[in-house]
């Protein structure tokens, strides 16, 4: 027997020993565990229920992301402050109970169906940009468009059109527009505004888009209906929509201010395109393909539109009996509708780029794994933010809110939505990430505002619109860094010159807000916030000088 035996032997015996007595070890351990859950289950409930600390857990998370500018993490802990709380911070194993079995678990059974349109999305989205449909755009654009204005509107156009998922815009609006604007002497630092302007404003008001489908995954369990709330905080969502409207109006008046009025004029002026830095180069491509049409683009986002209406529809019952088309859309549940329609319109689009000979099945296929992964980070936060709503379920934050809100909210409530946009606003652009946000605010609005009252729609519509405000204006946003990526421009250009706009936006959809919640309104409202923009726009371009075109 050399060495080496002489030395496994006794620890081979050792191990065969451990494993002989492991199974009642093992069962003896199980027991031990399954009895201290079961009375942990049939311990009294725990004192912090119906408190103010049921208030902690999101408010740790909140305090947390805006320190460490990190949600992941921050959302984690707060799940595991709401477990201990629930529990009473005496029985560890009923905390971890709650933490996995009702925060975890239950968010990934409740929104598997999002999962599933999130993956969907991110696979069409893959497809169609490597069939180089989005590069035929370009190479039409970079022929027919022969203005500066018209370079700005075609890009505005192309961002409206990519509205299902904003990683997407960012990725395809910037490499295909960029030999266009820089071919009318457009500045980085315009191109990425553009972009980013169009990247989740859009999201944020198309009912057929990722971030719809995470705002009716939030809302699940507070007995709202997500997608029919989302379609109804559209007219409400000022920032978004007056976005656009600005866009347009410092395309067709010819104008610009602050920072981004001396990137233009030297752009105009002196071909410089940077004014400051160098073109920074990027991984975001798209590819080449000589095959690739434009209607390769359109024909996918179009049919996924009408498909996933159509199965909106067949889940809220339109095609069954005497339902009409409202009540179908109230009734409809959006976790079985967008992925029905998603599933049917993937499938066609595979055959229908295979038998268009733009791309090959085996590439088709590389798709798929390839959407999953740009679709992670959101899933992430999907399931971290559902979590956390689970967990302050069990501490009846609901209930506790109700009870704060019976006797102010008559004399506060009409001035909550102006509050809930600057809170989401502040809380966005701390932590750069608008699905973090109003995964950890929409919560707390469906348990402030009692029943589904006009008012419950205009905070919703505060929180979203907040968000994408907050996202817009912050430095570490990804759709911000993805747009400065996108355009090729220092991101640092990319801030300064966006926010002034950023701003006076945000500034006019505050003043919507106030409005909206004494009128409650938007018929009346909205136009006023329209005319406000354009006076504000008139009135910039008579005192900035001299002009950016």
């Amino acid at each position: 027997m050399n060495v080496r035996t002489s030395r496994l032997l006794p620890l081979t015996l050792l191990f065969l020993g451990l494993l002989a007595f492991t199974p009642d070890f093992l069962g003896q351990e199980a027991a031990v565990v399954a009895e201290a859950v079961e009375e942990a289950a049939a311990a009294p409930a725990s004192p912090f229920v119906r408190t103010f600390w049921a208030l902690v857990p999101p408010i740790i998370a909140i305090g947390l992301a805006l320190l460490t500018k990190e949600v992941y993490s921050s959302l984690f802990i707060g799940i595991l402050c709401g477990g201990f709380l629930s529990a009473g911070f005496t029985h560890p194993l009923k905390a971890m109970d709650t933490v996995v079995s009702t925060g975890l678990i239950e968010a990934v059974a409740g929104g598997a169906g999002i999962f599933i349109f999130l993956v969907i999305l991110g696979v069409m989205a893959a497809l169609i940009t490597r069939t180089g449909a989005a590069a035929a755009f370009g190479r039409w654009a970079h022929k027919n468009v022969k203005s500066r204005a018209g370079a700005c509107f075609t890009t505005f156009l192309l961002g409206i059109l990519i509205f299902i998922d904003d990683y997407f815009n960012c990725l395809t609006v910037g490499s295909v527009m960029r030999p266009v604007t820089d071919a009318n002497r457009i500045s980085r630092a315009k191109l990425a505004y553009l972009i980013d302007a169009t990247a989740a404003p859009v999201c944020m008001i198309a009912p057929i888009s990722s971030w719809a489908a995470a705002v009716s995954d939030f809302t699940k369990g507070t007995g709202y209906n997500g997608i029919q709330l989302f379609i109804h905080a559209i007219p409400y969502n000022f920032y978004s929509l007056l976005t656009f409207l600005f866009i347009l109006g410092i395309i067709f008046l010819k104008m610009d201010f602050g920072p981004m009025a001396r990137h233009e004029r030297n752009a105009l002026e002196k071909g410089d395109l940077f004014t400051e830095g160098e073109e920074v180069d990027s991984d975001l491509k798209v590819p080449e393909n000589a095959k690739g049409h434009f209607l390769d683009l359109l024909v996918p986002v179009v049919l996924l539109v009408v498909v996933s209406i159509l199965a909106l529809l067949r889940v809220g019952g339109y095609w069954e009996g005497e339902t009409s088309l409202v009540d179908a859309f109230g009734n409809t549940d959006a976790t079985v509708g967008l992925p029905w329609g998603g599933m049917v319109v993937l499938l066609f689009t595979i055959v229908y780029l295979i038998l268009r000979r733009v791309i090959t099945p085996k590439e088709a296929m590389k798709c798929v794994p390839e959407g999953f992964v740009a679709m992670v980070p959101a899933i992430m936060i999907l399931v971290l933010a559902t979590s956390l709503k689970n967990v302050t379920g069990t501490l009846e934050l609901k209930e506790y809110i109700a009870g704060l809100m019976e006797g102010n909210a008559s004399s506060l409530g009409n001035f909550l939505p102006a509050v809930i946009f600057l809170v989401a606003c502040f809380l966005s652009f701390s932590t750069g990430t608008s699905w973090g946000t109003f995964g950890i605010l929409i919560p707390i609005i469906c348990n402030i505002f009692p029943g589904e009252s006009q008012l419950m729609i205009i905070g919703m519509s505060a929180c979203l619109a907040g968000a994408v405000c907050g996202d817009h204006c912050s430095p570490i946003s990804d759709t911000t860094i993805m747009s400065s990526a996108g355009a090729r421009c220092q991101h640092i250009n990319h801030v300064s010159t966006q926010l002034p706009y950023a701003i006076t936006v945000a500034a006019i959809s505050f003043l919507g807000f106030l409005l909206a919640g004494i009128i409650q309104t938007w018929a009346i409202v909205f136009p006023i916030t329209v005319a406000v923009l354009l006076v504000t726009l008139l009135i910039l371009r008579k005192v900035t000088s001299p002009k950016a075109a």
